[in-house]
């Protein structure tokens, strides 16, 4: 096993992935005023930003233009690196985008101050990651390519380690073991890590695991002891539920077993009472622990996954079904070649589920309704597939369509040109990106929303954020400050 008396770095995700697991990915820009700073001053190896839902979260509902806030964050975080999130070939959706849109986005990421680029598929097709992560190092980016991890029979030591074999040859600085719906253990990490580790050739291994079942925060301890460099956590307040470890306990956990961790916890600890007071200002949840359920690691689905489900079959009268249908996600998953629990294949799995399960009450066989999503997938048009399909049930669902083998970005033509002619000129290419990601709709109106508004009510002290907020409630007419009262 590695030495304990090694350096072990830590990625905050406190402005991207925890916020967008507790609080539907709703932390403004205005919000973050306060903490970023602190969180540059507190050595982090980098600070989680933009990605994923969050881009699009911001485009859609906050009115937000995500390279404005790229630029914005970068003034207030100067010396840690900060975090551009992608899911590969897709960026931030759940469709291909064409491989000139792909470069092109890897140049505006360096260019509105992006320095770190962390792409995955969720497929873990390789192939799917060429142009994110040839295009991110031309710009000068530093690149942690991901390995999405879930627990199948076809997902091995053997099939990770080739992954990771194949990631190395994209040219990757280093690999994140992605866990999404905190699906590790710690008897998993024992063979996993190491068996990774061993292909790597002394680049750094990190690890990003939810706390889905409760065991990540002891799952990240171990995954150090057996050989992981980084670790990704979260501000406390953010922490725990389906989002990230706790950063100030990870932290000090590790320092107990014996690893030197260059994180100061006085600011940190600092963004903890500022995002509690925020929590509380905002009415959002702050993390709580999850107590550890067997079932998650039968169905896998993220937990703000099941949660939505929940609600939307309420709304159809079919609350009760929910763990009928989660059941049925486990079986559809097996049928379909085990596709990894994650964004779009959580919301494939979980469609199809549905579809089977409100059929068999009417009478239909299991999969006489079958999503386009899921006809594509089949084929082999997202990529490639980890485990068999039954040939009978391949052609029940793509009714004898051939598979698809290319590289699927290659088969998506060239879209810059077209798009400047149809919907330009534009004032710059961030615009033209985000024409490319957005129907006309959205963009008109992120565009008529204006600049980013930064002003958040916290101010420099305690007492002037209490005597603002006195000061701002109308049922109030008078008040008086004594100091030093006993």
């Amino acid at each position: 096993m590695p030495p304990k008396n090694r350096q072990v770095g830590i990625v905050d995700v406190t402005l991207r992935d925890a916020h967008q697991c507790l609080w539907a990915t709703r932390m403004t820009t205005a919000m973050m005023q306060g903490i970023a700073p602190r969180l540059d001053d507190a050595g982090f190896e980098a600070i989680d930003l933009v990605g994923g839902a969050v881009f699009d979260v911001a485009v859609r509902y906050l009115r937000e233009d995500p390279w404005e806030r790229m630029r914005i964050l970068s003034q207030w975080v100067t010396k840690t690196p900060l975090i551009i999130h992608t899911r590969g070939q897709s960026l931030f959706t759940f469709e291909f985008f064409a491989d000139d849109v792909v470069a092109l986005a890897a140049e505006r990421f360096a260019a509105n101050g992006m320095r770190y680029h962390t792409p995955y598929d969720a497929l873990n097709d390789m192939r799917n990651l060429e142009i994110p992560v040839k295009a991110a190092k031309l710009h000068g980016m530093y690149v942690v390519g991901g390995l999405v991890y879930t627990f199948s029979p076809v997902h091995t030591d053997e099939y990770y380690t080739k992954k990771a074999k194949e990631l190395l040859a994209l040219g990757v600085d280093a690999i994140f073991l992605k866990d999404a719906s905190g699906l590790l253990t710690p008897e998993r990490v024992a063979t996993l890590v190491p068996a990774v580790k061993a292909v790597m050739g002394g680049k750094p291994l990190q690890i990003h695991t939810h706390c889905n079942s409760g065991l990540a925060p002891y799952v990240v301890l171990q995954a150090v002891e057996y050989g992981v460099d980084v670790v990704h956590t979260a501000t406390s307040t953010l922490a725990n539920g389906v989002s990230h470890s706790p950063t100030e306990r990870v932290v000090r956990n590790l320092r107990r077993r014996g690893y030197d961790v260059p994180v100061d916890l006085a600011p940190v600890e600092d963004v903890a009472e500022l995002l509690a007071y925020i929590a509380a200002k905002e009415g959002k949840p702050v993390g709580t622990p999850n107590e550890y359920d067997d079932f998650h690691f039968l169905h896998q689905c993220p937990g703000g996954m099941v949660s939505n489900l929940a609600y939307q079959l309420e709304s159809m009268g079919l609350r009760d079904r929910l763990e009928e249908i989660l059941e049925e996600a486990w079986h559809v998953r097996e049928d379909l070649g085990y596709p990894i629990v994650v964004s779009p294949f959580a919301q494939y799995i979980v469609t199809q589920s549905v579809l089977n399960v409100v059929g068999r009450g009417q009478g239909r066989a299991r999969y006489d309704n079958v999503p386009d999503e899921i006809r594509l997938y089949v084929r082999g048009g997202y990529g490639e597939i980890a485990g068999p399909i039954d040939a009978n049930l391949y052609d029940k669902i793509t009714k004898g369509a051939p598979r698809i083998t290319e590289r699927p970005g290659a088969l998506v033509p060239p879209a810059l040109q077209k798009l400047r002619a149809a919907r330009g000129p534009f004032k710059s290419d961030d615009d033209l990106l985000l024409a490319a990601f957005y129907d006309d709709g959205n963009y008109r109106a992120l565009k008529d929303a204006g600049p980013i508004n930064t002003d958040y009510p916290i101010m420099a002290t305690p007492l002037a954020t209490l005597i603002k907020e006195i000061s701002e409630r109308p049922a109030i007419k008078y008040f008086h400050f004594k100091q030093g009262v006993a």
